[in-house]
Formats: C-alpha cells, sequence, structure tokens
C-alpha cells in the first residue's frame, strides 16, 4: 500500500464505523505555550478531551501532520522524523475499549483492509499499581480478538503487561486526565540481539519489534500531581498510528526511508547529487537528512499558518532544517537552485491531500530560496573570518565552535579549509561546547509536549478571550488589512502576531488600549454558535477558512463578545468580559517584514 492508499483505506475504515473525518489542523498551534509545533495528532483535540463539546460531535478521525524537533540530531538513522503523519480516531464520551480494541484488530487483519497476519501482532497492557488495577478488561477484549484467528493470546506469549512508564498516559503521577493504554506491535522476524536480554519481548530494544498503534483510556482524573485517582464519569479514547512506520510494514521494506514515497525524493536527490542511495553509509545518512529536513520545512512554510526562517522560535526551527540540508546537499556535490527542486517533489507527492501545499507554492519556494541566498552570504562571511584566525595563529576548537555558532560556519567546511593550510582543531572542546549548546536549544526550542493536556487555568482563559478582543481592536485603529498571524498564550502573558506594514504609533497603541478596557468595562456577554464555514463566512466572523473544512461539511464554533467581535474559536473563554480585568499593552514590535507583535497582560484591577 502507498501512503495514500493507507490514509483513504484508514479514513474509510473510520467512516464506516460512525467517524467524522476531520480535516488535519495546522502544524503551528494557536494559544499553546508549551511546544513550538503540533507534536501529536490529539493535540488540536486537547479542548475536546477536557470536556468541550465538539461541532462535528463525539467520534472523529483524522490524519494530523506533526513535527518533532527534540530528536532531530538522530535523522538520518533508519526510523527518526522530525515531520511525520499520525492517523487518530477519538470518541469523547462515547465508545471505550471494546470497541475501540476490536476495530483496531479488525482494521489491522481485515482482509479488505490492511490484511496484517494476526500471528505477527503483539500487544501491551498496564500491569497495575497500588495506584490503579491491572488492565483485565482490555486482556479479556485482546484475548477474543485473537480467538476469532484461532490464536491463544495467553499473558508473557502474545499479551505483555507492562508499569505505567511504559503503559499509561500521560505519565505515572502527573496531574490531569489520565489513563491506561494498550499498544500494538508488529513482529518484523528480525533475529533477538541477546544483548539487549536473554528474552526477547515487544519492549526489547533489539528491533525485533515495531509498535505500530496505540489506544489510550482516558479513565481517570488526578486532583493534583501525586494524588489519588478518581474514575471519569465521561471517558475517551484517543489512538495514534503512525502512516510512515505503517507504510514501511504494508510495503515490507526495513525502514521508513525505503518506503515509496522516500523513494521518489531520495531517486531526486541521487539525480541532482550524482551519488547512489544505498552504496555508502555515511552518503545515506546525508540524504536521507536531506529528504527529512526538506519535507520538514516545505510542510511548515506552506502551512496555513506558514513559519519563515527566522533566528527565534519556530522560524529558528525552520532555519535550522533548511541550511543543514543546503550543507549536506552540497557536501554531495548538489549544485544550483537544488533546494527547490526538491521542494517541488515534496508539493508533487503531497499537495493532492495537503492542498495548502499547492495553493502557498509560490511562497514556499520564495521563502527557500530566499534563504539558500541568506546561508550563500553567512558562508562567505565564515570563511573571511577564519581566514583571520588562521593569520593570528592556532585555531582551537573553540574558535571552531565560534563560528558554528556566531555564523552558521559548519565544522565540516572549518576544518576542510584548515587541512588546506596543514591545521588541525581538537574535535573534543568543539564537542563539549556543542553539546552544551545542544541541550540549551532543545531546552529552550524543542518544546516538552509529552501528550500531557495544555493549560486551561483561569489565567489562561482570561487571555485567551482577551486576544479575540485584541484583535478586532487592532483592525478599528489600523485597518481591515490586519490578519493574525500567531498567537501564543502562557498563564501570565498573550503574544499576538499579526500583519501590518509599519511600527505602531504611541498613539495607535493607547487606543488599543483603551478599546480593549471599554469592551471588559462594558461587561459584555461571551457566547458561541455553531455553524458553518459558510454560515461564518456571512456573519462576519474573523478565523481561518480552510477549504477543506467547507468540502467537509463541517462545522466550527464561532465565539461572540456582545456586539463587539466575532470569531472561529475552540475556546476555552470567560462568560462575560467583566472577568477580565485590567489590559495592559506592554510592548509592540517587529517579528519579521510586514508582520508586528504585542504582548500584553491582565491584571486583577477593574
Amino acid at each position: 500500500m502507498t501512503a495514500s492508499q493507507i490514509r483513504n483505506t484508514f479514513l474509510e475504515f473510520m467512516k464506516q464505523k460512525g467517524h467524522v473525518i476531520i480535516p488535519s489542523a495546522s502544524l503551528i498551534p494557536e494559544n499553546d505555550p508549551t511546544v513550538l509545533f503540533t507534536t501529536a495528532g490529539m493535540h488540536p483535540l486537547v479542548p475536546y478531551l477536557s470536556g468541550q463539546q465538539h461541532p462535528m460531535g463525539k467520534r472523529l478521525a483524522d490524519v494530523q501532520k506533526c513535527v518533532r524537533t527534540d530528536d532531530i540530531e538522530e535523522v538520518g538513522d533508519n526510523r527518526h522524523l522530525t515531520f511525520f503523519e499520525m492517523l487518530g480516531n477519538w470518541s469523547f464520551g462515547d465508545y471505550f475499549k471494546r470497541e475501540s480494541i476490536a476495530w483496531s484488530y479488525e482494521l489491522l487483519t481485515g482482509k479488505e483492509w490492511f490484511s496484517m497476519d494476526p500471528h505477527k501482532l503483539y500487544v501491551t497492557v498496564f500491569e497495575g499499581d497500588a495506584d490503579a488495577p491491572l488492565d483485565q478488561e482490555s486482556i479479556d477484549i485482546w484475548q477474543a480478538q485473537f480467538e476469532v484467528h484461532g490464536i491463544m493470546a495467553d499473558m508473557g506469549t502474545r499479551i505483555f503487561a507492562y508499569p505505567k512508564k511504559k503503559n499509561w498516559w500521560p505519565g505515572p503521577m502527573t496531574k490531569g486526565l489520565c489513563g491506561p493504554d494498550t499498544e500494538i506491535f508488529y513482529d518484523t522476524g528480525k533475529k533477538h540481539d541477546i544483548v539487549f536480554g536473554e528474552q526477547c519481548h515487544p519492549n526489547c530494544d533489539c528491533g525485533r519489534f515495531v509498535e505500530i498503534w496505540n489506544n489510550v483510556f482516558m479513565q481517570f482524573n488526578r486532583e493534583k500531581e501525586g494524588g489519588p485517582l478518581t474514575e471519569l464519569p465521561s471517558k475517551n479514547v484517543d489512538t495514534g498510528m503512525g502512516l510512515e512506520r505503517m507504510a514501511a510494514i504494508l510495503q515490507n521494506v526495513p525502514t521508513v526511508f525505503d518506503t515509496s514515497e522516500f523513494k521518489i525524493v531520495l531517486d531526486a536527490i541521487s539525480e541532482l547529487s550524482g551519488k547512489k542511495y544505498g552504496e555508502f553509509k555515511d552518503v545515506d545518512r546525508s540524504m536521507r537528512i536531506i529528504a527529512d529536513h526538506i519535507r520538514s520545512a516545505t510542510f511548515i512554510i506552506g502551512d496555513t499558518r506558514g513559519v519563515v526562517p527566522s533566528n527565534i522560535g519556530q522560524g529558528y526551527i525552520v532555519r535550522r532544517l533548511v541550511r543543514r540540508a543546503i550543507r549536506l546537499g552540497r557536501g554531495l556535490g548538489m549544485q544550483g537552485d537544488f533546494m527547490n527542486k526538491l521542494a517541488q517533489n515534496i508539493i508533487g507527492q503531497y499537495g493532492e491531500f495537503y492542498s495548502e501545499l499547492e495553493i502557498h507554492q509560490n511562497h514556499i519556494l520564495h521563502e527557500i530560496k530566499k534563504e539558500a541566498e541568506k546561508f550563500a552570504k553567512t558562508l562567505s562571511n565564515g570563511e573571511k573570518e577564519l581566514q583571520k584566525i588562521i593569520t593570528k595563529g592556532e585555531v582551537t576548537g573553540s574558535d571552531a565552535f565560534l563560528l558554528f555558532s556566531s555564523y552558521g560556519f559548519p565544522l565540516e567546511l572549518t576544518q576542510e579549509i584548515l587541512r588546506e593550510h596543514g591545521k588541525y582543531i581538537d574535535e573534543k572542546i568543539f564537542a563539549e561546547e556543542f553539546k552544551k549548546h545542544q541541550e540549551l536549544s532543545r531546552t529552550a526550542s524543542a518544546g516538552a509536549f509529552k501528550g500531557g493536556l495544555a493549560d486551561d487555568s483561569i489565567e489562561t482563559t482570561r487571555l485567551h478571550t482577551a486576544t479575540h478582543l485584541l484583535h478586532t481592536a487592532l483592525k478599528m485603529v489600523l485597518g481591515n488589512h490586519v490578519e493574525q498571524k500567531g498567537s501564543n498564550i502562557t498563564n501570565e502573558r498573550l503574544r499576538f502576531d499579526f500583519s501590518h506594514p509599519a511600527k505602531m504609533t504611541q498613539n495607535e497603541i493607547q487606543k488599543v488600549q483603551d478599546i480593549v478596557n471599554d469592551v471588559i468595562q462594558r461587561n459584555l456577554l461571551v457566547h458561541f454558535d455553531v455553524m458553518t464555514t459558510e454560515e461564518a463566512k456571512k456573519s462576519g466572523a474573523l478565523g481561518y477558512f480552510e477549504d477543506k473544512y467547507a468540502s467537509l461539511g463541517g462545522k466550527i464554533k464561532v465565539y461572540s463578545v456582545g456586539d463587539f467581535s466575532k470569531e472561529i474559536c475552540g475556546g476555552p473563554h470567560v462568560t462575560r468580559t467583566g472577568e477580565l480585568g485590567l489590559f495592559i499593552l506592554q510592548k509592540e514590535e517587529a517579528v519579521s517584514a510586514g508582520i508586528r507583535r504585542i504582548k500584553a497582560v491582565l491584571t486583577s484591577e477593574k
């Protein structure tokens, strides 16, 4: 099965089981300070897992675009990716373990679906502890499924129990919604390596078993960190299946990079570089990184809330992806505008399913080309700086790292130029400096979302409503050209990015602040209506009108603040504006050409 066939098969199956198919949410999360990008299929649905009603009902399924950057240095091995697609289905207080497990087994083994050999499937469950019992219900349901094919599913041979670290979401004693999960593994047939232990099992690190699907059962709530569990009256199901991993299994290839989808872009890299994939380990690794990074950069830039390369936050990740791919491409002998040629390859492959890539094609190619030109200047400046250091005497590992961190000048180029002068550096010192930089980078940029629910405290709820007021006030003061370009809310402040060609004057800033505070003083009612995208457009609501929602006949929530504002949003919000306090606009600054940023807070004053 191709990736396209896997997507369609999954969605058709879920549709037959009564799920409404929803489009992928943006890669850029809105109002969630815990991550830079959407990192999991459940991420955009957090409010509904927390109790809000989804306008499309209680059973949903989708294919969600995801980006994870905490393992960016591992990309190039046989399994790590930055961009990936996650297939998922959800139940918000509707079906639970019995249906979820039975449908998983049917989809995987059914002849008209994925038609996998049931003898190659193994599952794991929660083993129980003093905090929560053994998940005997899941065990019983799994045993009934395997019996359909005459397979004895005994504990320790087909079903394995593990502690919270392996089979509990989101973490052992984390506050909030939680519960056991059951994971499904595929036996690749790879011979077990005893260096990983005498006995092989699904969670063994030898590589024989590959996890393909995870069903999370949100069964409990923990009021406080480390506190006792209480059973939820309305339980949720959240599942996730990695598309690329499933493609590797169904296409019977050893790694995700050997699937038909990656083969297309790897063939293009081979043609542009004159190097053949599959002959040399170092060349293969470089090709895999280029393929992964150009795919990720294309999707991030081409997103409905697309991000362009820059020196901060999400933009820094895009810059890092593009520049690393350029550097490795040049190392393989690729010349000219090769990045855009590869980006066009990605758009051609994925544009039919992700129409935003085709819609934003010119923008994607323009930004990648612009970044390539900037990087060429960076390399030129780095070479000049290196020549200055060489003329002064010895070049140290610290010098090499300074060139890397300040000029973006790659270590490999520093070494190459030094060899021409008969000089070498102590790589150990460079490695130490780089490790420190890497740790700081991961802490600051990679995000810490581990599947927990985003902050929905009173503070963030108030700031979320204030963001709507700010958006409308900016349009009133600056003009209708103002459009939201990004939003980030913590429990202390809001950050709002918007389109505007010039720095705001003090008078404009004061006017915006006064308008927002006037609406707060009026104590207007905040409420929502569920409507179609067409109805929302006609009503004058602000927001992102994605073609996919319209084509699916999807319904959305439109929040109104009295007669002041109307905006598409999933919530959460206060019930009256008087609950907000005093709005203070602290800072207005540039983000990039034509994009401004506001930071603001709410105080307890009225």
